[in-house]
């Protein structure tokens, strides 16, 4: 087992400043939570900058706040082994009931009105981009073809240096959606702070609605599930995301229903050849 993250800390404490002291404090405190905090959820609850945040991480010995939660998370799972030994239950209910509640919570969490508003900005679209990087990327490429069955034309960018190039020109009249699940993906945030000086509308889908990425949206959509550092990719953060999209697709074929219904109609023709 790793050095426990807590002797870490403790080993450090007394060189930490003030500040960083108090981020040490929290953290010794509320492990299990701080494994799902954004960094900026954990400058606040500890009452300091996000900065400082960042400064405590690389003054503990670790690069970043990810790989900072990523060990606590590592610390945990060692620790619950021990503890218990291998997992057992029913599998195939628990990852039923966790994808169930993901969706349902997904659900309470957007607003009817932040929802029309995502819609609205896509509707008067000159172009619809979407960012994603990794896991998010596979669901970019998803929310490309969805939004094509109901001909609505969109790129899905899922290299970081091709998101930053089409980032650059954009302007006013152009749209990104940014998938995110940790709100805190660097390669995504760059590409959309681009974006937004350059005047593009943003609409953010991300499980953290006060995280990095969200401080350059026009539109927040919380949606994914909460996933500790090991669970990236979870299928419970995907089905959530997907659940999004499906929103935007379904409200936008609503306010064209029949224009919705004739691409539908053209695009399964085209591929219908492909089934045996």
């Amino acid at each position: 087992m790793k050095k426990p993250i807590t002797e870490i800390i403790n080993s450090y404490f007394p060189s930490l400043t003030n500040s960083e002291q108090k981020v040490a404090t929290f953290v010794l405190n509320n492990l299990e939570n701080v494994i799902f905090y954004s960094v900026t959820d954990l400058a606040d609850e500890a009452g300091v900058g996000e900065t400082t945040v960042l400064r405590f991480c690389r003054k503990i010995g670790l690069k970043g706040y990810q790989e900072f939660k990523l060990t606590i998370a590592q610390n945990l799972s060692e620790e619950k082994k021990d503890k218990n030994g291998s997992d057992s239950g029913n599998i195939i209910q628990s990852i039923a009931n966790n994808s169930v509640y993901a969706i349902e919570n997904t659900a309470s969490m957007i607003s009817e009105e932040d929802l029309n508003k995502a819609i609205e900005l896509l509707q008067g679209a000159k172009s619809i981009h979407i960012f994603g990087v990794g896991s998010s990327g596979i669901t970019a490429v998803d929310a490309k073809s969805r939004l094509l069955r109901i001909g609505i034309q969109a790129s899905a960018i899922t290299d970081s240096h091709l998101q930053a190039m089409s980032a650059a020109t954009l302007s006013d009249q152009d749209v990104v959606i940014a998938l995110s699940i940790s709100g805190s993906t660097r390669d995504t945030i760059e590409s959309v702070k681009i974006a937004k000086d350059n005047g593009a509308k943003i609409i953010a889908i991300t499980y953290y609605s006060r995280s990095p990425i969200t401080q350059f949206a026009d539109v927040v959509l919380v949606g994914g599930a909460k996933e500790s550092p090991l669970e990236g990719g979870s299928l419970t953060a995907k089905i959530s995301q997907l659940f999004v999209v499906d929103l935007l697709c379904t409200g936008m074929a609503l306010i064209q229903k029949d224009r919705s219904l004739e691409m539908k109609n053209k695009t399964a023709k085209a591929v219908v050849s492909k089934i045996y």
